[in-house]
């Protein structure tokens, strides 16, 4: 308890340290609602960027016969984690035949010293086919893709290891990776990084790299990886009309060698740092027979059975003391369905005195005021939100919109106190360029007609209150949005403890600086206020004037010092109550 008790002292001192001693105040949300700000997109900059050729050596393979590449790691349960990787050559032609995933084996060896295996892990491989049966179209097979978890791993510790077939042999380079630390309501990884709509262009480059820079201890996918689906079967770029020729045809190819480039692209970072992903509408790739999702669901390790869940598409896992829910928006969603019924029992199970914090993450936002993919995914919120907002989701992660968007806390379009922080970060720098447009912008509110969602109906509504009320989009920027900037980028959630968690965005165009950040905001949980599986509603003034927001402006510089003032009094408390 004595420990405990320490710990929080230090997290006090370090929050006020921040909040004063650096001289830059650092907002938290319980100076919130703020006044929407709106950065807009640079016109010196260029909106977007090439891709990276297959050429480039960081796309090339650079291993032989059955040795491991694409090696990637992924949690599993406190005590264990996942290692994926792909041995074999991959077929692209008209008559392309699947390896046999039997012919090799999946092992893992791995210990807390370098050299020194202690323990091996077997698992399982896979195979998947991308296929086009019409003519001038080319087929697809995979190399041999390995998923093997491995158990008994402590908390906050270093592991090595090597992956392959050692009877080959065909054993990997030695890695190495840090465990997470337990559930507790204390116990926060250092830096968990949040990234959207990442692709492989130039740009893309940059995110990875300012990433890590930061030193993640966990990697936060929430979308949208590849762009494979941009290419033709052959390689070439573009987007013919098949289903003209072709009306059975899926409607765009893809080429399946892009994802195996991107995951020797990844390979630096997410075979040392663990990277959770949930589907985008770039992971759909149809093909004949109506099957989709095929690499998706092959490359990727889940912890779907760990938690419960039946599909791969929607899961749930704890690192430290945060709960994430990762759901699909690609499947099935409604509130009769067997992704609702699950999520409800998954935050039903949640204990927030052992995991304090609870963040969602889908691909496309809810609340958005770009042009593109307004109010596209409707529906999706119509069925959960009442749900998350029921058991007190803290945060939301979300892409899809290809610029940066952090909202004030808000429910059913409604500025509320208890509601989740909802953050899209689909700035990764994938090859549709930055998305520059508001809905807001003259000329620039979609149709009722635009925006269709792959799966789920429309639900487009004209809001019925506030000072849009009548409209399908707002005259200025809507008050549920606090800052919107058009930026390629990447995030960084730090939790300090159970109440406090620290957001950073930085911009690709900045020389990257850990205090150069393009947004920053101390993230304050009330759970004195909001008690989840209670909802009770806590309305902010949703319509107010400038002149109230000037009031809450001054409202808020005074909740800054008393918030500090506080900080410093608790301090000493504790100070004295550890002293004794």
């Amino acid at each position: 308890m004595k420990d405990d008790t320490q710990a929080m002292l230090v997290i006090s001192i370090f929050i006020v340290a921040k909040l004063v001693v650096s001289g830059k105040h650092i907002p938290t949300t319980l100076e919130g609602p703020f006044d929407p700000v709106t950065i807009r997109f640079d016109p010196s900059l260029r909106r977007g960027s090439d891709d990276i050729p297959m050429d480039d050596p960081r796309l090339k393979k650079n291993v032989t016969s059955m040795f491991p590449e694409q090696i990637a790691l992924a949690l599993s349960t406190p005590s264990s984690i996942w290692v994926s990787w792909v041995t074999g050559d991959a077929q692209v032609g008209p008559n392309v035949t699947a390896l046999d995933p039997t012919s090799v084996a999946s092992e893992v060896w791995y210990g807390k010293e370098s050299g020194n295996y202690t323990s091996k892990g077997r698992g399982k491989a896979t195979v998947y086919s991308q296929l086009y049966p019409f003519e001038g179209l080319l087929n697809y097979t995979s190399a041999i893709i390995h998923h093997v978890r491995i158990d008994g791993l402590e908390p906050e510790t270093k592991y090595y290891y090597k992956c392959g077939d050692s009877s080959l042999p065909a054993m990997s380079e030695e890695h190495v990776f840090e465990t997470l630390p337990l559930p507790a309501q204390n116990s926060y990884p250092r830096r968990i990084a949040v990234i959207g709509d990442l692709g492989l262009t130039r740009n893309s480059s940059t995110t990875i790299d300012h990433l890590t820079k930061n030193d993640p201890s966990l990697v936060l996918m929430v979308g949208d990886m590849t762009y494979a689906n941009q290419y033709l079967t052959t390689g070439g770029k573009g987007v013919p009309c098949f289903s003209c020729a072709f009306p059975d045809a899926p409607i765009r190819e893809t080429y399946q060698p892009r994802w195996d480039g991107w995951g020797r692209f990844m390979e630096p970072l997410i075979s040392r740092v663990p990277m959770m992903v949930i589907e985008g509408n770039h992971e759909i790739e149809p093909q004949a027979a109506g099957i989709t999702f095929k690499s998706y669901l092959a490359r990727f390790a889940f912890p779907a059975e760990e938690s419960g869940s039946n599909s791969n598409f929607y899961y749930s896992f704890d690192a430290g003391g945060v709960h994430f829910v990762m759901l699909g928006a690609y499947v099935d969603y409604n509130s009769t369905g067997a992704q609702y019924a699950w999520l409800k029992e998954d935050l039903r199970k949640v204990d927030r005195t052992v995991t304090p914090w609870l963040v969602a993450a889908w691909h496309p936002p809810w609340y958005n005021s770009y042009s593109s993919h307004y109010q596209e995914f409707e529906c999706m919120r119509q069925e959960m939100e009442e749900l998350l907002y029921q058991y007190g989701v803290d945060i939301v992660f979300s892409g899809h919109v290809h610029a940066y968007e952090r909202m004030n806390r808000v429910y059913n379009y409604t500025l509320d106190a208890c509601g989740p922080i909802y953050i899209t970060v689909g700035d990764g720098g994938n090859i549709e360029k930055v998305d520059v447009d508001h809905a807001d912008d003259p000329g620039k509110c979609p149709s009722e007609g635009d925006n269709i969602p792959e799966i789920g109906g429309v639900c487009h509504l004209n809001f019925s209150s506030g000072p849009a009320k009548g409209n399908f989009c707002w005259g200025r920027q809507p008050e549920w949005s606090a800052f919107r900037e058009s930026s390629f980028g990447h995030g960084m959630l730090e939790v300090l403890n159970s109440t406090y968690a620290l957001w950073t965005w930085h911009r690709n165009q900045d020389v990257y600086k850990e205090d150069n950040p393009g947004d920053q905001i101390y993230i304050v949980r009330q759970p004195e206020l909001c008690t989840p599986s209670a909802p009770v509603k806590h309305p902010l003034a949703l319509g107010s004037t400038e002149t109230e927001h000037g009031a809450q402006g001054s409202a808020a510089v005074s909740a800054k010092c008393s918030s500090i003032l506080l900080f410093f009094i608790l301090a000493f408390v504790v100070y004295v109550t550890v002293s004794v």
